[in-house]
């Protein structure tokens, strides 16, 4: 092609109409984003089914992109680019090959990190179980075959010898299992931790390491928000071999403390005021009614204490502190209205 050609009002014309073509089609990308998607959208969430829902939203993006590359592409056959690999251009076929397989993986990556909701679905339709914990495991591990695929595809697509490389990871096995021996021993230590499943997503848990709330499992550690509302990671190797409270397994939660009464306390008020204690806590719907103990218990140093042990039903930890609140300015009127008075600490 001759300089007086591309000045020419013919190609002029024909390039101005391919340009018209991509701009058509990001018209259409936007009217797409505005009017149809978002009709499907709200028709999909009408229908109450969460996995249309979840899969449009996935492949959002990827769509609006998707417009662009064909918009290229019927510019690129409009303006006599032939895209092929029998052209003197094979690279922009590759390229536009390439560009829908990413597309394509970005909203499957997308949809497997909704996917908990997916598995959480199942676990409510059917009778398969999954275990809270094992959700993003399965999550990430859906991810990364995405992307694993994904990568193979593409690398096939510019002529690299995926067995070739594979073969030489293979070669590189040893040096590769040294260097990831931590790696391994955390993902060990998550799989004997959801064999054993001492906790779920949620469970307030406590370890020699840390107390706090389990928000995330990962392949390699499991993630925790303490009390004081900061996030520690502990690798799962760690974690596994340590011994873990977990709080929110309990059925009711414990109040266990002493009375101490002055040794001028009469014994017939001390029976008075252990009657009454009890007589409180039976007639209390907030209190476990199974184990109750409120027990004239021992000679202290400076005190006569009463023992008291019993469970409230919620193991919450703001209403058991309302419960127990409760029963203390009871207990306090009790002692006060038979005329009894709290030991200090001294001795004669």
């Amino acid at each position: 092609m001759t300089w007086e050609y591309f000045i020419s009002m013919e190609h002029l014309t024909e390039l101005g109409i391919a340009i018209g073509i991509f701009l058509l089609f990001l018209l259409f990308r936007k009217l797409f984003t505005k009017y149809v998607f978002a009709i499907l959208l709200r028709l999909t969430r009408k229908t109450r089914i969460n996995v249309l829902s979840n899969v449009l939203l996935a492949f959002e993006k990827p769509v609006q992109w998707l417009f662009i590359i064909i918009g290229l592409y019927v510019s690129f056959k409009y303006y006599g680019i032939n895209i092929g690999y029998n052209t003197n251009l094979p690279i922009i076929g590759k390229i536009m090959k390439v560009s829908i397989v990413i597309l394509f993986t970005w909203g499957l990556f997308k949809l497997s990190s909704s996917s908990s909701t997916l598995f959480r679905k199942i676990n409510e339709k059917t009778d398969i179980k999954i275990d809270e914990i094992l959700i993003p495991l399965l999550s990430k591990t859906l991810q990364f075959i995405i992307v694993a695929i994904s990568l193979t595809i593409i690398l096939q697509e510019f002529g690299y010898n995926i067995e070739g490389f594979i073969a030489g990871l293979g070669l590189g096995g040893l040096a590769i299992s040294l260097a990831a021996k931590d790696a391994l021993a955390n993902f060990l230590g998550g799989i004997v931790i959801i064999s054993e499943k001492p906790f779920t997503i949620g469970d307030w848990v406590l370890t020699p390491s840390v107390e706090g709330t389990v928000e995330d499992i990962t392949f390699r550690s499991t993630k925790i928000r303490t009390f004081a509302d900061a996030l520690v990671a502990v690798p799962n190797a760690q974690l596994a071999n340590e011994p873990i409270t977990n709080w929110s397994k309990m059925g009711k939660r414990q109040i266990t403390f002493n009375l101490a009464l002055t040794y001028e306390t009469p014994k017939e008020t001390i029976q008075n005021i252990v009657q009454r204690i009890e007589a409180l806590l039976k007639d209390n719907p907030d209190i476990d009614q199974e184990t109750i103990f409120v027990k004239f218990d021992k000679y202290s140093e400076s005190s006569l204490d009463i023992f008291l042990y019993f469970f409230t039903k919620t193991t919450v930890w703001g209403e058991y502190l309302e419960i127990k609140e409760d029963i203390n300015f009871k207990i306090l009127d009790i002692v006060h209205d038979e005329g009894a008075e709290f030991a200090r600490p001294s001795r004669r």
